[in-house]
């Protein structure tokens, strides 16, 4: 039985063929990391867990009015509009882990970036964020609660 599309063995195809994974490679990181690198992240369990246990600082990025919905107890809130002026917050001792967290991640990857920038290198964004953390009916507080 012969396939129903037969095309010949050249060398051009052989070599779309070798290089059709490589270009799918490409493609998956360029739509799926969409610039942030993988170690840019950590999980919202991971987050939640080092938070809890002090090993790690939460700031909350996200503006007041959707700090008033909840937010995770004992985060530090810091408006991504509020940052420039209030920098300084920022605990810059490496050894200090400091964790962003906005509402779906994409503000704290963002930001995240621009605080790499600054010589930010013991940041990293939480991937999820609050819709994902209350999605998984973890625990909120009224902001300053």
């Amino acid at each position: 039985m012969t396939s129903p599309i037969s095309l010949p063995k050249t060398r051009s195809r052989r070599l779309a063929l070798l290089a059709l994974p490589l270009a799918l490679g490409v493609l998956v990181a360029v739509f799926s990391n969409s610039g942030a690198q993988a170690a840019d992240a950590v999980s919202l369990q991971a987050a939640r867990e080092a938070h809890e246990a002090g090993r790690a600082l939460l700031i909350d990025i996200r503006e007041p009015q959707e700090h008033a919905r909840g937010v995770a107890a004992g985060a530090k809130l810091l408006p991504m509009s509020q940052l420039r002026q209030r920098l300084a917050e920022i605990p810059t001792d490496p050894a200090r882990p400091v964790l962003l967290i906005c509402n779906t991640q994409n503000r704290s990857s963002s930001t995240l970036k621009a605080l790499r920038q600054q010589g930010y290198g013991h940041v990293r964004y939480v991937d999820g964020g609050m819709a994902e953390w209350v999605r998984r009916g973890w625990p909120v507080v009224a902001p300053g609660g």
